[in-house]
């Protein structure tokens, strides 16, 4: 699937390493989405609650009935810390893995396509939904 077509089917995203402090690139980006509709579902286990919303420790642990939800996993992390990251996002079955701009794991990303999701890597999403004028 084209960035285009997750961006547009896509409404619910769980956001992996977002920060509560405002200047950080995936505070913004998370607001942004918020902006534009999206359903964000924060993942840092540092922080109990961002932009309003209730933060988990781990993707996996995300009440059932949240994380059925999540179709995109955007992640804020070091590309070594990926592959767990891939695995649980297996686990919740979601749809696509995206790595945010800086990020690229290549052992990750074809797991994540061997297990049918569809992975991004090495770019921003709030600048990919932008540039696409959704």
């Amino acid at each position: 699937m084209d960035i285009k077509s997750i961006l547009t089917n896509y409404r619910h995203i769980a956001i992996v390493g977002l920060s509560d402090k405002h200047d950080r690139p995936s505070h913004a980006i998370a607001r942004h989405l918020m902006h534009e509709g999206y359903t964000i579902y924060p993942v840092n286990p540092s922080i109990s609650t961002v932009l309003g919303l209730e933060c988990w420790p781990s993707l996996l642990a995300i009440p059932a009935e949240k994380s059925r939800l999540i179709e995109i996993v955007v992640i804020f992390r070091k590309p070594q810390d990926v592959p767990p990251i891939v695995d649980e996002a297996i686990a919740i079955g979601a749809k696509v893995v995206w790595m945010q701009l800086g990020i690229t794991n290549e052992a990750a990303a074809e797991k994540a396509r061997n297990a049918g999701l569809d992975v991004v890597q090495n770019r921003c999403i709030s600048v990919e939904h932008q540039r696409l004028e959704l």
